[in-house]
């Protein structure tokens, strides 16, 4: 599928589209679902639905509605969800341990779960080498860019403390990584080329207790 530049928030809402399909219990034969059902459970008009999806081709017939395993394979492939996705973790700490058991124990569970945790990273010596879950041993920093290439790293999860985090970045764009997954509570700067989300559960919870009052 040719690949153009969409808004970031009509991303997010394919995600949601796509856990909403994946949810439904699809049984045998065609099942369908409208843009306002599909909307009303992702919580947006029906209008946005469909002009979300039109941004991708023509997935519904009008009086129709979407042809629901049809369009959740669409969204799969849409999102690079219909391959495996391979995962590096930088940093075992509780966190990134956490996460590792997370992914590859999902994975292990559900056939179609697209993500796999390929490497461990950390700089502790006392870890290196410790297996955390079958098959995933924790590595030294400095095999990451060998990892990377063998293992065909698409994801790098960031999950060391804030002053070690712009390095460990720069490392995995030297090796060729373009995607990072930053849980460190600090800015990174990378190229234009490389994608950064961030993640920070304290600075959720701190907006979160402001609602409480």
């Amino acid at each position: 599928m040719k690949r153009f530049r969409v808004p970031d928030v009509v991303i997010r809402r394919l995600v949601l589209y796509l856990r909403i399909l994946s949810e439904m219990d699809l049984g045998e034969g065609r099942v369908y679902i409208s843009s306002q059902e599909l909307g009303d459970r992702a919580g947006v008009s029906p209008a946005q639905v469909r002009k979300d999806l039109a941004s991708f081709g023509e997935f519904g017939k009008q009086g129709v509605g979407y042809d629901a395993a049809y369009l959740r394979e669409e969204i799969r492939s849409i999102l690079n969800l219909h391959r495996t996705v391979n995962v590096a973790i930088i940093g075992v700490g509780e966190l990134g341990t956490a996460l590792a058991r997370y992914v590859s124990r999902r994975a292990g569970r559900e056939r179609r779960y697209p993500f796999r945790v390929a490497a461990c990273f950390d700089s502790d010596p006392e870890k290196i080498d410790r297996v955390i879950e079958p098959g995933i041993k924790i590595r030294p920093p400095e095999e990451l860019a060998e990892t990377v290439e063998r293992e065909s790293i698409d994801i790098a999860v960031i999950t060391v403390p804030a002053a070690a985090a712009q390095a460990v970045a720069d490392q995995c764009v030297k090796a060729g990584v373009r995607a990072l997954l930053n849980f460190a509570p600090v800015k990174l700067f990378v190229p234009e080329n490389v994608r950064v989300h961030y993640s920070d559960v304290s600075l959720e919870l701190q907006q979160l207790a402001y609602y409480l009052t």
